[in-house]
């Protein structure tokens, strides 16, 4: 990275080195490995029957995975997102981009964001943050998505990362209406998503009130962008101090994925999926579709499009085996399927249901 880029551009690029490096990864869990699926010794199925087709947004999935939304904005983002779409594309699945601030700003870093040259045909998710999206007004967020031919615009929350970065976010109002605006006059479909620290039932509720219909819930128990920003201050700054208390901080990605299913929407399950069997667990708590980021990133970095299409091989076998394992013929049928939660998760659950009748 060069002192003449942006600074936005050399955050984003540590950013990228912080998340690959395991150096910000949350110290408690997802909670999705108290998920226990039943075994079912005659499935009356065979593998050629597993049907793994998804809708989301409108579109058709081949399996329900998505990339999810990581970068743009430098010259090493632009080889990752053209993999990754690539490979995406060739898979049937989704990409997500990562937050198109830089390219708002600078305008010359579009190239980093535009994948349909490399990927004609792949399912694409613009990406611009709530904050942003309130300063910019529904038509300039929407011509973002335009640009990159997106299929979806992600709107992404993420207060705890910008608490803890240099110079970042500090007022959240209104950001409700935002969405309500731009879900009004967007002609594509809007996905509301978190960034690592999961979304509430009550932050289901508001999203539902303003017409949203989708959510990726980023819960927490993978990469902490709280722990990033930390990682990234300076030793012994108010930044990391409080970066470093505050490290574990959000709900995890399975009880996130609880409580927007049970609200009604369309959930993608982020936040701290590492394998297939993961994916599975979070679609058998209601999860649509399961999303990865930093396993695909390690993939890109290690092997490039080859390594990312065999990374994505192995999640979508892996849910392949899930749903045969449990009788399941097909993701629908996987949310049905017998399970049983570990006390730790159905006690979080049911404290939660209490704190919502109190």
């Amino acid at each position: 990275m060069t002192t003449d880029e942006p600074a936005i551009s050399r955050r984003k690029a540590d950013h990228l080195d912080v998340a690959a490096s395991g150096r910000a990864e949350a110290v408690r869990s997802t909670m999705l490995e108290h998920v226990h699926l039943v075994h079912q010794a005659l499935p009356e199925l065979s593998v050629a029957e597993i049907e793994l087709t998804t809708t989301l947004v409108g579109q058709r999935l081949a399996a329900p995975l998505v990339i999810t939304g990581m970068t743009g904005g430098t010259a090493e983002a632009a080889q990752i997102n053209r993999d990754l779409a690539r490979a995406a594309a060739a898979r049937g699945i989704a990409l997500g981009l990562g937050s198109q601030r830089p390219m708002a700003e600078h305008p010359e870093l579009i190239s980093t964001y535009q994948v349909r040259a490399v990927a004609p045909d792949v399912i694409l998710f613009g990406n611009v943050g709530a904050v942003q999206a309130k300063a910019m007004g529904a038509a300039a967020v929407i011509e973002l998505a335009k640009r990159i031919e997106a299929n979806a615009i992600c709107i992404h929350l993420n207060t705890g990362q910008e608490l803890i970065q240099e110079h970042g976010d500090r007022d959240f109002g209104g950001l409700v209406a935002t969405i309500r605006a731009l879900v009004s006059a967007s002609p594509i479909p809007v996905i509301v998503k978190e960034t690592g620290c999961g979304l509430s039932s009550q932050a289901a509720r508001a999203l539902l009130g303003a017409g949203v219909t989708t959510v990726d819930v980023a819960g927490a128990g993978g990469t902490s962008w709280v722990a990033v920003e930390a990682v990234r201050a300076a030793d012994g700054s108010a930044a990391a101090v409080l970066g470093t208390e505050l490290w574990d901080w959000g709900l995890p990605t399975a009880v996130s994925v609880v409580a927007c299913a049970r609200a009604g929407l369309a959930t993608i399950a982020s936040g701290g999926l590492r394998t297939g069997y993961d994916v599975a667990r979070a679609i058998a708590l209601g999860a649509t579709a399961g999303g990865m980021a930093v396993p695909m990133l390690r993939a890109q970095r290690a092997g490039g499009e080859a390594a990312v299409l065999e990374a994505i091989d192995r999640v979508i076998e892996a849910v392949r085996a899930v749903c045969l394992l449990t009788g399941s013929r097909t993701p629908r049928d996987l949310q049905r399927a017998p399970r049983h939660l570990g006390s730790a998760l159905a006690t979080f659950l049911a404290d939660l249901e209490l704190a919502e009748v109190r």
